[in-house]
């Protein structure tokens, strides 16, 4: 089973390799011997692993034979060697080449000579010595357990140090060939006690490792879904993964007969017993108990141990304590077409009997399962809905969306009010695990059967739905719809207004919001039980009144809200609590480190409510945007990082993806930061100000790091045309990037747009007067943006430095150090264009410098290089921009990196390519690409060689 394709990579090997060379070669001393033997499972790589060990110790200088043993027991004595020889013979010159030549011949006289092995394994110890001429020889046999009995003597004369030869030995040998009595299992129990010696066995490749492979293969990075799907089937064997990517690559569907062929040889080559217990393994839910396997195989206890036994032996099988799995899922995939159609249905039926029997056992997920591939759909049927009320008795709706819905497949027949209690549990789980999608699709179907439905209710699920999904315009007329229909009652109103309050919370329109959750809290007295409308209609006007009015007072709304959520237990009010809380202290309030905390912490709440998808990953987006805000680029990372683990969909992505985007434009990734934008837009189709806005500031944003003017002019434009929110901070925002838009192209010798200017002065003008009514925190923030946007006005004319300076100090009052830095750019630029206050003007580069390299804004640090160059202004103390040699000591060196940035250089210093770095910080290869050139450039070195010289200089 070795892969005979030489151009993949040989990946999550590197610890192994570094370990056997050092055995084989450096850790030699003249004269004396060492081997190697590498075992494992078919297929883990030893083929591969020999390849390459053997390559680079030749390139060490080490004489290299390399030869295969055959499958034919003592047929041919020292077939490897020989093998070995008639290749070398090949390659050395002509004086070498006669010494093989009659190495080979003496093998032919020695067949028929009376003096016995001992003379023979003599003889040809000093051939190889002539041979050798001095330098180490390396033996590399392959397959190992079919070694002749010669060739097993030599092996063991030579190692025994009794030639005058310095050897070392690196074999294969696959594991599972190793049973019972077998010469080699006695022999390698004898050379494991030398210490020249070491037995070192392949394990399979761990996830990021086999995702290397499969995209090396399919030569572009695979979806997680797939990834996980292959690492499942594979079990991280390499050869496995290989065929399995192949058949990605090709288009491929099922299994390829090369793969089928070799685990149906592995499991014929079984005892018939074991055959019987890897095919009910196999059909079983892992893990499988011992008693339950008892029962479903039918063998007596010993006979049943030797089975197993049998089946681990051959790696099919794995026993842990809490039961046996199949050590690849494919092997469930080979057996199926194995058994008769009848036959898997007993096989089912025998569990599903013994699970039923099972005395103080819960096995409701099994059961059903069991039943349903049993063919008997009415059995299966209540196990599922047992098994899915069971889920979310403990928050597990992913869990229990799948149960749902395996119960609604094996309601197909029933009557449709059975069928629409299944559909109405399953479209609501869907919505609980993130499945927004499925959620609509399961919701339409029970609108066509359920007669009992009133019209008011499901307009107002499929509102929910529709809001969750990002479809907020959509959302607002179903919530207008169920407020108008005729069979609404005064609860399913309040529900509707509270739900209609928070979303437009949500796309920023607070004003309409607080009305409507007074509305709703009006109505909420008229019914019973209404605790949720409650919580809803109070966030939504806590956060109405805290922007519009009184912080203080809609903070403290907001605080028991979140208390009267925890109490009454209901996730999703706990969850949108938290949420709305965390936006507020983020957002209006910019008390940003107040709710970072908030975010995270009500992100680890809202998991173990069952959340984690939906509005985990929406919290810790918040604590994204808090972290970024505040400069700590580098744990923003780390936390969206984690949050995408959850693969998000609708609203939940949207916000994920712009927390992302943010840094991405950042740290001047504008590959990464297109890929998201073009996600989101896609997503965003009815979406609202709350996110249509933010997705254009980006998309200006990152236009004018591209220099496309035109581009970020007209994002800008688009957002003030097609979008209305009450949120003035994004607005001003937005406002901000038109005008320095129009600024960067006035600087860049581009036509300004003098009409497109006018509005936006007119926009400000209007976003001054409104803010004047909001509460004071919302003014400071608006404030801030407004002072840009007013040193951006003057650079369409004569830049006015005391306006950035005034900037420069409203960010720094803030503790935002971005806007901070990009204001003393733009200030010392303007005292340079001036030419006046020069020795200020450095002042404040160094400043500007200083800060933007710790955050890792390469494209703004690139900018103030370039102005400081060509003012000839030195940034740093050690001398000209430039000039500094990586000397000296290296732990003051790395001060100047970001916490990410040496994450980044540990790993480069180990060696590792960009992606494999990005695979364990589990962020994309050109974010890695961005940070290696951030490090290089605060390092001022141009090799990865120089970087990790002053890392391991550091570490010294």
């Amino acid at each position: 089973m070795a892969s005979d394709v030489d151009s993949t990579p040989l990946v999550g090997r590197a610890d192994l390799v570094a370990t056997a060379r050092a055995a084989l070669l450096d850790d030699v001393a003249p004269g004396s011997t060492a081997a190697v033997f590498l075992t494992g499972e078919s297929g883990v790589g030893k083929t591969r692993l020999l390849r390459e060990l053997g390559q680079r110790l030749g390139d060490a200088g080490a004489l290299v034979l390399t030869g295969s043993c055959l499958d034919i027991g003592d047929a041919s004595p020292l077939h490897p060697l020989r093998q070995a020889l008639r290749r070398l013979d090949v390659d050395l010159p002509p004086a070498a080449a006669a010494s093989v030549r009659a190495l080979l011949a003496m093998f032919a006289e020695d067949a028929a000579s009376p003096d016995g092995a001992g003379a023979l394994l003599e003889r040809v110890a000093r051939g190889l010595s002539v041979i050798a001429g001095g330098r180490p020889v390396v033996l590399v046999l392959d397959d190992l357990q079919w070694v002749d009995r010669t060739t097993r003597q030599l092996l063991l004369y030579l190692l025994a140090g009794l030639g005058d030869l310095q050897l070392s030995v690196l074999a294969a040998v696959r594991s599972e060939s190793l049973q019972g009595a077998h010469p080699l299992r006695r022999v390698l129990t004898e050379l494991r006690r030398l210490r020249s010696v070491q037995v070192l066995d392949l394990a399979p490749l761990d996830r990021a490792a086999a995702e290397q492979l499969a995209a090396a293969v399919v030569g572009r990075p695979l979806p997680p879904e797939a990834v996980e799907r292959l690492c499942q089937r594979s079990g991280g064997n390499p050869f496995v993964v290989e065929e399995l990517a192949r058949d990605l690559r090709d288009g491929r569907d099922g299994l390829s007969d090369t793969l089928r062929e070799v685990f149906l040889a592995r499991v014929d080559a079984l005892p018939q017993p074991a055959h019987r217990v890897v095919h009910a393994v196999a059909a079983g839910v892992e893990p499988v108990d011992h008693w339950l396997l008892a029962q479903v195989v039918g063998l007596p206890e010993q006979d049943l141990l030797d089975a197993i036994r049998a089946t681990v032996a051959h790696r099919l099988v794995v026993s842990s304590h809490d039961g046996y799995r199949l050590r690849h899922r494919l092997v469930a995939e080979v057996l199926e077409d194995e058994l008769l159609p009848a036959e898997r249905a007993l096989l089912h039926r025998r569990y599903a009997e013994a699970l039923t029997a099972a005395p103080g056992e819960l096995h409701q997920a099994r059961l059903a399962h069991h039943w349903r591939l049993a063919g008997e759909p009415q059995r299966a049927l209540p196990a599922a809905v047992a098994a899915a009320q069971e889920a979310e008795r403990l928050y597990g709706y992913a869990e229990a969306h799948r149960h749902w819905s395996v119960a609604v497949e094996l309601a197909e027949g029933l009557p449709d009010a059975e069928r629409a209690t299944l559909l109405r549990h399953a479209a609501e789980a869907a919505h609980h695990c993130g499945e927004y999608a499925r959620a609509l699709a399961l919701l339409e179907k029970l609108a066509a059967i359920d007669a009992d439905q009133t019209a008011c209710e499901l307009h107002i699920r499929r509102a929910r739905y529709l809001a969750a999904a990002g479809r907020s315009a959509l959302a607002e007329a179903e919530y207008q719809r169920a407020l108008d229909a005729a069979d609404c009652s005064p609860r399913q109103r309040a529900t509707a207004a509270a739900h209609l309050a928070e979303l437009l919370l949500q796309l920023g329109r607070y004003a309409d919001a607080g009305q409507w959750a007074k509305e709703a809290l009006s109505l909420a007295e008229q019914a019973e039980d209404a605790t949720t409308e409650v919580v809803l209609a109070s966030m939504a006007l806590g956060f109405s009144e805290a922007y519009r009015q009184d912080p203080d007072a809609g903070l403290a709304v907001l605080r028991r809200a979140l208390a009267t959520a925890e109490r009454a237990g209901r996730p999703e009010d706990v969850a949108l609590a938290y949420l709305h809380l965390a936006e507020l202290l983020t957002g209006p309030l910019n008390r940003m480190e107040e709710g970072v905390v908030v975010a995270r912490r009500g992100a680890e709440r809202v998991a173990e409510l069952g959340l984690g998808r939906s509005y985990e990953t929406r919290l810790l987006a918040i604590a994204t945007n808090g972290l970024f805000r505040v400069g700590q680029w580098a744990e923003a990372e780390k936390v969206v990082a984690a949050a995408l683990r959850h693969r998000p969909s609708g609203t939940d992505a949207v916000e994920l993806l712009l927390a992302r985007c943010r840094l991405s434009v950042g740290y001047g990734d504008i590959e990464a930061a297109d890929r998201d934008l073009d996600a989101v837009a896609t997503m965003l189709a009815g979406g609202g100000a709350r996110h249509v806005i933010p997705l254009l500031t980006l998309r200006a944003g990152l236009a004018m790091w591209q220099g496309r003017h035109d581009v970020a002019r007209h994002a800008v434009q688009r957002g003030l045309t097609e979008t209305r929110s009450d949120d003035l901070v994004i607005v001003a925002v937005l406002v901000w990037h038109g005008l320095r838009a129009e600024a960067e192209a006035k600087a860049s010798r581009t036509p300004v747009d003098d009409n497109a200017v006018r509005r936006l002065r007119q926009i400000v003008d209007r976003v001054a007067e409104k803010s004047v009514r909001a509460a004071q925190p919302v003014r400071d923030v608006v404030d801030g943006y407004l002072a840009l946007c007013a040193a951006e006005v003057s650079r369409l004319d004569v830049t006015d430095p005391d306006l950035w300076a005034r900037a420069a100090a409203e960010w720094d009052h803030r503790n935002h150090p971005y806007p901070a830095a990009y204001s003393r750019l733009r200030q010392a630029e303007a005292l340079l264009a001036r030419r006046r206050r020069t020795a200020t003007a450095g002042k404040l580069l160094r400043q500007a410098y200083q800060t933007t390299q710790g955050l890792g804004a390469v494209p703004l640090t690139e900018e103030i290089r370039t102005l400081a160059g060509r003012a000839r202004v030195t940034l740093e103390d050690a001398g000209p921009l430039g000039a500094r040699e990586p000397d000296g000591d290296g732990g003051a060196e790395l001060a100047a990196l970001t916490a990410r940035e040496r994450e980044v250089l540990a790993a480069v210093a180990e060696g590792l390519t960009n992606r494999e770095i990005g695979q364990r910080l589990y962020i994309s290869e050109r974010t890695i690409g961005v940070h290696v050139s951030h490090i290089f450039d605060k390092l001022q070195v141009r090799t990865r060689v120089q970087a990790s010289a002053i890392f391991l200089r550091s570490q010294a």
